[in-house]
């Protein structure tokens, strides 16, 4: 079966896990360094508060509204962007970054409606022209933003690099993003546990999942109080302002990167988030700012003895 090898550390400002599984310390040890330098390496090209990365180059072109080339790695990541604005109907769009600009959520102060509509002017993919290597920005002013996929991709990068190097059963964690890597040792499902959307400091329910990936988007992530009420957040692009109907959302796909979205997509929709998802076959769980809960996932109750 081999043991049970834990390996933690920090990226993209979140603590992380590797649970794997490995008759072999030094064969755990060094697919788990593997890993972690993939993840300090998109990190590191894909921040947005990095001043000497392929990001900054790219939002300084954005900036000035004008073209640049991009290597084949940052590519796929546009053309994946690109998909996922199409089919979320202008919701999922990369170029929203700057919303974050005119939102200080360490003030706690809403932003004036006039900031929210110049910065609206700036925001919006139909405004980017991409071909392959070319991203050329029609509007000076913009910014793309990948904290949207980003982790994602590296978690869906940490489990394809796992298994190239032998380990056969394991579970990555970046920040809650999961990958699977191969079935548990004993054959059963592997446990995750989910966050309570209202009290996040604990597990409300664990969910099995036997492949793929998990990923989680909630307003309680990052969020501002004004008056009582929170402030998510996850931006609207075509209104400015952050989402406020499901608190919480948790997918499980084949890959880490399309879980991601789907989450910030039917956080997007809102109020046509759940009927989204369910449309779209995924399965999923959410939790809406009432404390209402839907989905078709099982969820158990949370209990420690159920991790692995």
């Amino acid at each position: 079966m081999g043991q049970l090898h834990r390996f933690q550390f920090k990226a993209m400002s979140a603590p992380c896990e590797l649970q794997l599984y490995s008759s072999n310390q030094a064969h755990a040890a060094y697919a788990a360094e593997a890993v972690i330098r993939d993840v300090a390496r998109i990190e590191q090209k894909y921040s947005r508060y990095r001043s000497d990365n392929l990001m900054f180059h790219i939002n300084q072109a954005a900036r000035q509204g004008v073209s640049v080339e991009v290597d084949d790695e940052t590519a796929g990541l546009l053309d994946y962007a690109q998909a996922c604005y199409q089919q979320s109907d202008g919701l999922f769009d990369i170029s929203s970054g700057g919303l974050r600009n005119i939102w200080d959520f360490d003030s706690a102060q809403i932003p004036a409606e006039r900031l929210i509509t110049q910065q609206l002017e700036t925001i919006g993919w139909d405004k980017v022209s991409w071909n392959q290597p070319l991203l050329e920005f029609k509007v000076a002013g913009m910014e793309l933003d990948f904290g949207g996929i980003g982790k994602e991709y590296a978690a869906d990068r940490a489990v394809s690099i796992c298994r190239q190097l032998d380990v056969t059963a394991g579970l990555v964690d970046l920040g809650g993003d999961i990958g699977v890597i191969g079935t548990h040792p004993d054959q059963r499902p592997w446990r995750v546990g989910l966050r309570d959307a209202h009290n996040p400091s604990t597990v409300s329910g664990i969910i099995q999942v036997t492949v793929g990936a998990v990923a989680t988007s909630g307003d309680y992530q990052r969020y501002m109080l004004v008056d009582g009420k929170r402030f998510s957040h996850i931006f609207n692009p075509l209104t400015g302002w952050p989402v406020d109907s499901l608190a919480a959302v948790t997918v499980v796909a084949d890959h880490c990167i399309v879980a991601g979205s789907a989450c910030t997509i039917a956080m997007l929709k809102g109020d046509k988030g759940a009927a989204w998802l369910k449309n779209a076959g995924f399965s999923h769980v959410w939790t809406d700012t009432t404390g209402n809960v839907g989905g078709n996932l099982n969820v158990h109750p949370a209990n420690p003895a159920c991790y692995p």
